[in-house]
């Protein structure tokens, strides 16, 4: 009886180290992403009245002035160990899927949380990571207001400024307080990657998202970041730049014509600094999603017109200061070429639209498979034109919406984004209070009312 017992024993003790072993041998497999790169954006046209929002509820989708043209499982700890992450997408609305992904995913890179704004520079104390189980708020705006006093002047463009834009003080209090109601930036790439089928087309999988301990993802993206020349004359900044330390700050002139380099007029170097200071505002060292066009250039610098004196020095400067936005946890997307309403427009020229972004604006930025709407106007429920999208590489489709959705299939991801401009500040500052104060918020240079 005491011999059976002893075997019974040791037959435990072996299966429990073999399983450690298999543990420890998965733990240490190679990492490996199929998920392309992605990179920034911008946005010109007239504002939506509707929307390509799958959580509407009659709320507008605004997108730019017009322009010429818990869970009870075990906590992980958060290191630079990669571990393999399981794979569901949370969201307040239900995902409704085709696809089988595997309710783990061998190769996923681990959690970790890094102190600075450069992914992977150095860790944080090991923080408990849980899967999270609630929606993820995806929030963007347009290049902020630095000179109210020339944004809202009462001339034509006053309106449109008052109603799609935030000042950069507005930004700051925006920032605080997200900050302070637990919510901690993401990069898209948590949720989704691409992995090949067994007919050897791409399939996209989801992942769990596991998360610091009492913390709320948030995607943030920037519209328009190609500072359209209305964009110059009316209170925005020129152009990104690389200054002296070599970070990424805001070229602007001024209403008395000055020209100034700072940390403190733009979306970008404020959002840096901030995540700088509170480190654990950024999961895994990310910042936010540029959505780019490329009708006027990118990010300030003219590279539509080869036929410029400065088209070879713009598409230098540009490349480094798309070096440094990448290294520093920025992404960029594509927010059409010209700023198309993709529903509204043919699938012809949707297609054209989207090459000439492909020729001219991926070059300078590298692959991307997010695709911000124009206007928040989708083609969802468009069958041929989602598929011309999907076919050129995109997997990630962004509309606007007034609530958190997200919905993934084997083909594609598909997300609404909320408007957080003077239109949600001043008009639905109750949908606002779970992430901030929008009343606390506003600028004392933003008009009382609309012009």
């Amino acid at each position: 009886m005491k011999s059976g017992r002893k075997k019974t024993g040791v037959l435990l003790v072996t299966l429990a180290a073999l399983a450690i072993a298999i543990g420890w041998i998965l733990y240490q497999m190679p990492t490996g992403r199929a998920l392309a790169p992605s990179g920034g954006g911008a946005a010109a046209g007239e504002a939506s009245d509707s929307s390509g929002g799958h959580s509407t509820d009659g709320a507008a989708s605004p997108e730019a002035i017009p322009s010429s043209s818990q869970s009870a499982k075990p906590t992980q700890q958060a290191s630079a160990a990669p571990s393999a992450a399981p794979s569901t997408i949370p969201s307040s609305t239900p995902v409704a899927s085709n696809s089988s992904a595997p309710s783990t995913v061998s190769g996923s890179p681990g959690p970790s949380v890094t102190t600075s704004g450069s992914p992977g520079t150095s860790a944080t104390p090991a923080v408990p990571l849980v899967p999270y189980k609630g929606c993820v708020e995806h929030l963007f705006f347009h290049p902020l207001v630095v000179y109210p006093e020339l944004a809202f002047d009462g001339d034509s463009m006053a309106k449109g400024y008052f109603d799609w834009f935030v000042t950069a003080k507005e930004f700051r209090s925006i920032l605080e307080d997200l900050y302070r109601n637990g919510y901690i930036l993401i990069g898209m790439d948590s949720l989704y990657g691409v992995r090949t089928d067994k007919e050897n087309k791409p399939e996209v999988y989801t992942k769990e998202l596991l998360l610091p301990e009492g913390k709320k993802p948030l995607i943030l993206s920037v519209d328009d970041n190609n500072y359209y020349d209305y964009m110059r004359k009316n209170g925005n900044i020129q152009k990104l730049v690389v200054d002296k330390d070599g970070r990424i700050a805001g070229y602007a002139i001024d209403p008395s014509g000055r020209e100034i380099t700072a940390r403190d007029n733009d979306i970008v170097p404020i959002l840096d600094d901030f995540v700088a200071a509170h480190p654990d505002f950024s999961f895994q060292g990310a910042k936010g999603i540029l959505a780019l066009t490329g009708y006027e250039g990118i990010l300030g610098y003219r590279t539509n017109d080869p036929s410029s004196s400065t088209y070879e020095q713009d598409k230098t400067d540009v490349e480094r200061v798309v070096h440094e936005l990448k290294a520093t946890g920025w992404s960029f997307a594509s927010h059409s070429w010209g700023h198309r309403d993709a529903r509204k427009i043919t699938k012809a020229h949707l297609a054209e639209d989207t090459d000439r972004w492909l020729k001219e604006v991926e070059p300078l930025i590298g692959p991307t498979a997010i695709y911000i709407y124009p206007f928040g106007s989708s083609v969802d429920r468009d069958p041929d034109k989602l598929k011309l999208l999907e076919d050129r590489g995109f997997r990630v489709f962004c509309s606007v919406g007034p609530t958190p959705y997200l919905k993934a299939t084997k083909q594609a991801l598909f997300m609404d984004r909320r408007h957080i401009d003077g239109m949600a500040l001043t008009e639905t500052p109750k949908r606002l209070a779970p992430l901030f104060d929008a009343a606390k918020a506003l600028d004392p240079a933003r008009p009382t009312q609309e012009p």
